[in-house]
């Protein structure tokens, strides 16, 4: 498939994701959701939720119990990856959130994963600050700072050693 044909799809499943959401409907959720898709969420906030059916029960929920509404305020894919920004309204308790998600596509186009980041401050009673349950050091993600080239590492001394610190 095309880069162009291939960003126009993952676009249209992240709206159809957002139309689902605002829908309610279940049936929209299972046409852009694999069955097994996951769902992940800053510490704390829930998750992660593991399935198309858990995560349409999630959204579902929030409409009938807080109103829920989404919008979409940003969106960048480049035919490989797609980010959002948005903003989660919650009418019937006069709340709203912002945050933005990253999505992961299956070969069949439809939604696998998805990575929510919140507009919220960072906990120090953590040691890292992670999406519950997302498996970093499996997806490759450094889990240690990396080693730094000797140019860099010299120069990075030197302007520490300019500038007072160690």
């Amino acid at each position: 498939m095309s880069t162009p044909a291939k960003r126009e799809q993952m676009i249209d499943m992240v709206l159809g994701y957002f139309d689902a959401c605002n829908s309610a409907s279940r049936e929209r959720f299972n046409q852009v959701l694999t069955p097994d898709c996951k769902h992940y969420f800053p510490p704390g906030t829930g998750g992660p939720y593991h399935g198309a059916e858990a995560i349409a029960d999630l959204w579902i929920n929030f409409v009938r119990q807080k109103g829920s509404q989404w919008t979409i305020e940003r969106l960048v894919c480049d035919g490989a990856q797609l980010c959002i920004e948005w903003t989660h309204h919650k009418p019937l308790v006069g709340e709203y959130i912002r945050g933005s998600e990253w999505y992961e596509f299956a070969d069949d186009g439809r939604i696998c994963a998805i990575w929510a980041h919140y507009a919220s401050p960072r906990d120090p009673n953590r040691p890292a600050n992670e999406l519950e349950g997302f498996n970093y050091s499996e997806r490759g993600y450094p889990i240690s700072p990396p080693e730094l080239d000797e140019p860099l590492a010299s120069e990075r001394a030197a302007n520490l050693r300019r500038e007072g610190g160690a």
